[in-house]
């Protein structure tokens, strides 16, 4: 499995799934976490199955420990899925 990436955009990482059902349903899955933790990254769904998440703190212009709890978070979706 990829491995997030420090890059000057933020935090990045892509996930890739089976088909684009998949693909959408983790895109929500990723909406509630970032609700619940007012974080809220950059999803990019491309070549219909992978998702490419980007977080970064914009309001201090860097990668801060918000973003590390929201890949964390990101992560566990999928363990459970």
């Amino acid at each position: 499995m990829e491995t997030w990436k420090e890059t000057q955009s933020g935090l990045v990482k892509v996930f890739k799934f089976r088909n684009f059902l998949k693909a959408i349903n983790f895109v929500n899955d990723i909406a509630k976490v970032a609700e619940a933790e007012n974080h809220h990254p950059d999803i990019l769904i491309h070549s219909y199955n992978q998702v490419k998440v980007t977080s970064i703190t914009h309001d201090e212009g860097k990668i801060t420990c918000k973003d590390y709890s929201l890949a964390k978070s990101v992560d566990a979706l999928i363990v459970h899925n």
